[in-house]
């Protein structure tokens, strides 16, 4: 601060954009990480703890309508016909708990291999049914297999016209894996990534809100804008805040891991999770983590510029308030559009998703998820530090035009003097 300061009583010696931030960034970060306040915000993860816990019930509902519930028939001509004659009479009585049966034309050949097929992951089939309708067999992973093995003995008792209580024996052989089955538990990943990104970029980047509305209550903002160029002020709370942010979540995991340590045994036998069995993303795990970092502090950085430029706009707290909600709507409709584009990957909503920058961190964790390609990666990064670039320029000209009466127009000046003046007489 006192480099600051000393730079405004001699315009033309101003410390450079970089080092101005840096002044910036290490006097917003030592004041809030040692100030009292900062032991109330640690205590502020309770609450999306909650919100987290309500949310499981609906992830749970999207990730059952992903699973895929189609069965690929490898047997005869004749047999494959009359399972999905006898699947269509069946349908009105089960509804929903009838697969979709689709005829394999792959299974023509003699030499055809379902297990291959399927732990080549060619289409989206949770498992195929080939023998006869007298002896059936099922072939999937061991979860489709139990799921599917008594529905696809009653389809095939009907199709042979044997009566409910004689259903054939159904033969089953398992495959590690299948695409569908891979694909399935990569969502449950992504949904978990893309809503612990999206609370804790919420819980967090208030505090860039409340900060830059305090200094402006004291003055000090306009002392720094004195000081030094308003893009270095906007960027050093930005990168402060999330300096701030990632001791609290290391205060968090370490707790969390010490709490699991101890108790993560009862935790999976009394509700059933054990985030050891989280499904691998496609990119892997030291990747995905890493990308989560980076898409945390983007997502941070991206909706803690727009606060800013609000809080810059704002004269009292109830302003803040109302200016603040519509943003906030606002992110938790593209939170919502992110997810939705889930199981939509390179549809135009999913691109529109990646494109825009306050969905893009969120669209991207989803697809590092289900996609293994790196280089997309580079590019989104890229972009969204552009955006936070360009948003932090935006609003710290709309700061000085609008607030410190300094841009082109006004020249210290408020343009409604220069209309007077402009009048007859």
């Amino acid at each position: 601060m006192s480099e600051a300061m000393s730079a405004s009583s001699t315009p033309d010696s101003r410390l450079p954009l970089a080092s101005a931030a840096w002044v910036v960034a290490r006097r917003d970060f030592l004041a809030v990480l040692f100030s009292r306040a900062f032991l109330f915000f640690l205590l502020g993860p309770l609450f999306p703890v909650i919100v987290g816990a309500l949310a499981g019930g609906i992830s749970g509902q999207v990730q059952r309508e992903a699973t895929s519930s189609e069965i690929a028939l490898a047997m005869d001509g004749a047999d494959n016909a009359a399972m999905i004659a006898a699947g269509e009479t069946l349908r009105p009585q089960l509804g929903w708990m009838l697969p979709h049966l689709t005829p394999l034309p792959q299974a023509g050949g003699a030499g055809f291999d379902a297990r291959a097929f399927l732990e080549q992951k060619r289409g989206n089939y949770a498992a195929i049914a080939e023998g006869s309708l007298a002896h059936p067999e099922l072939v999937g992973t061991s979860e489709q297999v139990e799921r599917w093995q008594g529905t696809i003995g009653l389809i095939a008792a009907t199709a042979a016209g044997t009566s409910p209580h004689t259903f054939p024996p159904v033969r089953t052989e398992l495959v590690a894996t299948s695409a569908s089955a891979e694909r399935s538990n990569r969502i449950r990943t992504a949904q978990a990534a893309q809503m612990l990104l999206f609370l804790l970029t919420m819980l967090l980047a208030g505090m860039v809100l409340s900060n830059l509305v305090e200094e402006k209550a004291n003055k000090i903002i306009e002392i720094l804008a004195a000081a030094i160029p308003m893009d270095a002020v906007f960027m050093g709370k930005l990168v402060a805040m999330l300096g701030v942010s990632f001791v609290g979540l290391a205060v968090w995991g370490g707790l969390g891991l010490a709490f699991w340590s101890l108790a993560g045994d009862a935790v999976v036998l009394r509700t059933g999770f054990d985030p050891a069995a989280l499904p691998a993303p496609a990119v892997g795990w030291p990747w995905f983590l890493a990308l989560g970092v980076l898409y945390f502090a983007m997502a941070y950085l991206l909706l803690g510029s727009l606060f800013l430029t609000i809080g810059a706009m704002a004269a009292t707290v109830r302003e803040v308030q109302t200016l603040s909600m519509p943003v906030t709507m606002m992110q938790l409709m593209v939170f919502f559009i992110a997810a939705y584009t889930i199981t939509q990957p390179g549809t135009v909503l999913e691109l529109l998703a990646i494109a825009f920058p306050l969905s893009s961190p969120f669209a991207m964790m989803a697809r590092a998820a289900l996609q293994d390609a790196l280089w997309p990666h580079a590019l989104a990064l890229i972009w969204q530090g552009l955006a936070v670039l360009l948003i932090v320029r935006g609003g710290s000209r709309l700061f000085r035009t609008r607030v410190m009466k300094s841009g082109k127009g006004g020249r210290g000046q408020p343009r409604r003097r220069w209309f007077r003046r402009a009048l007859p007489g």
